[in-house]
């Protein structure tokens, strides 16, 4: 089944609710020097909640040329 998503629905978005966890937990009140400290950051982030989520975490890298 397909359905389309409002243009705006975090509700109804589950990457949302990762992000939410995230932020509030994994990265809250950290300044960052620069966007790769923060994507670093996160990266470690997102690999503490999977450790304590007991699920798999793969990353991709896609080409950008």
């Amino acid at each position: 089944m397909v359905f389309f998503l409002p243009p705006y629905c975090s509700e109804m978005n589950r990457i949302e609710e990762q992000w939410h966890q995230l932020k509030t937990h994994e990265i809250a009140g950290q300044m960052f020097e620069d966007e790769y400290n923060l994507a670093v950051a996160i990266m470690d982030g997102m690999a503490a909640r999977s450790i304590k989520g007991g699920y798999a975490l793969e990353r991709f890298k896609f080409n950008s040329g």
